[in-house]
């Protein structure tokens, strides 16, 4: 019988591994894969009207791999309810605290993710000096903070949030019917993005109700973030969080996208007869190119600084995916 060649090359690479005892076979690298979560819910251990182990079962029962409970002032931990609730590479909660504070009427809400106990929150001078103590606080405690509601009672303006250090996540949609969510958050990101700072877009549901359901409510299930990543672990969603691999959504679901320096790709899932147009952003909050149709690509050119990209399909859903910046902006 003759044996085919190629069992013959095995056969020798394998044979030269174990007689070297340093030569590895070639192996791929960890698969990835999404996974749906919420980072901003509230129980009723602060002000929403459910238990945790209610809020919990919501967000697991409509198959989201992930949830922040993160009510004001005060850690619910998880530690229990993963226990019985969790499910590995299925469901996870993820630690998380609404650190509330303001300024005057207005209200400075950062979240903080990754906690061990409640985050008090700090009361400065003026609003940004209040701002940037709390993610000071937050980043000190181990956590990764994320800014909530910028324009909710119009506390924050973008020549504030240029100024904010250290922050790294905002959120450019919110599900709270008072947010404001439509007057100039985009604007708010390119102006931080063209100043340097490296701050991705997060959409939250802020879910207080979940018993009574209406446009007027800040019910469940608004908005979201899809996030890629090898495992369901509060380490690594969080990592792939902060490089900003993951996208946001209200609607609007990405089969396939790549990051890279110098190139933004998507591929949208095509849900019955919707259209899609993506809009790529560059410096200044400038219009780089506009795209219709389920895939898009933007490769950057010299002085375009970064580039993200907004996707609105004809429902009038959306997605916002994280920008990827030159190596040097010339």
């Amino acid at each position: 019988m003759r044996i085919p060649r190629s069992r013959i090359g095995l056969f020798l690479v394998a044979a030269a591994a174990w007689a070297a005892g340093t030569v590895r076979l070639p192996s791929k690298g960890p698969d990835v894969q999404w996974y749906k979560g919420n980072l901003h819910s509230h129980t009723i251990n602060s002000d929403g009207d459910s238990s945790p182990d209610a809020v919990a079962r919501w967000y697991k029962e409509r198959r989201y791999h992930f949830l922040a409970l993160t009510d004001h002032n005060y850690f619910t931990d998880p530690q229990g309810l993963n226990a019985f609730l969790g499910a590995n590479d299925r469901f996870l909660l993820i630690t998380g605290e609404e650190v509330t504070s303001q300024h005057g009427d207005a209200p400075i809400h950062v979240n903080a993710f990754r906690l061990q106990q409640t985050i008090e929150p700090f009361f400065a001078k003026d609003v940004l000096s209040t701002i940037q103590s709390n993610v000071d606080s937050i980043r000190d405690a181990g956590a990764v903070p994320s800014l909530n509601h910028p324009q909710f009672r119009w506390a924050i303006d973008a020549a504030t949030l240029v100024r904010v250090q250290k922050l790294g996540l905002f959120e450019v949609f919110n599900g709270h019917p008072q947010t404001n969510d439509e007057w100039g958050l985009e604007e708010m990101w390119d102006s931080a993005l063209t100043a340097g700072r490296e701050l991705y877009g997060i959409a939250v549901d802020d879910a207080h109700e979940f018993k009574r359901f209406g446009p007027e409510r800040s019910n469940p299930g608004g908005g979201w973030i899809q996030v890629r990543a090898s495992e369901l672990s509060e380490h690594t969603i969080l990592a792939a969080i902060e490089r900003g691999e993951f996208y946001a959504s209200t609607g609007v679901n990405i089969e396939e996208m790549s990051r890279s320096s110098g190139q933004l790709s998507v591929k949208v899932e095509q849900k019955g007869d919707r259209q899609y147009r993506t809009v790529f952003i560059g410096k200044g909050g400038r219009v780089l190119a506009r795209k219709t149709g389920v895939e898009a690509t933007y490769r950057l050119q010299p002085g375009d600084g970064y580039a993200r990209a907004t996707i609105t399909d004809s429902a009038g859903k959306k997605a916002w995916v994280q920008p990827v910046f030159q190596d040097s902006v010339p």
